[in-house]
């Protein structure tokens, strides 16, 4: 019974309602203006990451999409700066965790692979895990936007959202057509 108890008492710890911070968002605006800092440090983030991770591909194909992909994110960032001109924003980023997190797993990830088209797979995951959260995040801000009556931030947003989707495709193609097939073959 008292571990019954205990049971319940952590779980009910567990969905206590949080207390927000002092800075907490108080309406949509703020919330997506939050977000758009967040998603601005993540592009930086992303840009010096990016160029460890090409150097480390075997595949020269997945190197130059990968180099491809870091112009690209150089100019989603030019996009970012007009998004917060146009809202009259700073656009000093916000530090984003989620992105934190997935480039230290991409980086663990080539700690842990001989190079090659194992290494090259595991590129590709770690990538495609950065382009779904990025897809994600640009999708909200794209709704939060549009809900907002920001229309011709809207249409920046989304611009950078299709980028994203068409990284995650040439990711996928990579992977399927060349990369995972050799490295099934190293086994």
């Amino acid at each position: 019974m008292k571990k019954e108890q205990k049971t319940e008492n952590q779980n009910s710890q567990n969905t206590r309602m949080v207390s927000p911070k002092s800075s907490a968002a108080e309406g949509l605006r703020s919330l997506f203006i939050d977000e758009l800092k967040d998603i601005v440090y993540a592009e930086r983030a992303l840009l010096k990451a990016l160029p460890k991770m090409a150097n480390n591909c075997s595949s020269i194909k997945l190197k130059k999409a990968i180099e491809t992909h870091v112009n690209v994110t150089e100019q989603q960032v030019e996009r970012l700066r007009k998004v917060f001109d146009i809202l009259d924003e700073s656009d000093r980023g916000k530090k984003c965790d989620a992105m934190e997190g997935l480039i230290k797993e991409g980086e663990s990830i080539l700690e842990e692979t001989e190079p090659g088209a194992v290494r090259d797979a595991a590129i590709i995951s770690a990538s495609q895990k950065i382009e779904h959260y990025e897809i994600a995040s640009y999708g909200t801000l794209v709704a939060f936007a549009k809900t907002l009556g920001e229309e011709e931030v809207a249409s920046l947003l989304e611009e950078t959202l299709n980028e994203e989707k068409d990284a995650d495709i040439t990711l996928t193609k990579a992977a399927y057509n060349d990369i995972n097939f050799d490295a099934t073959e190293q086994e």
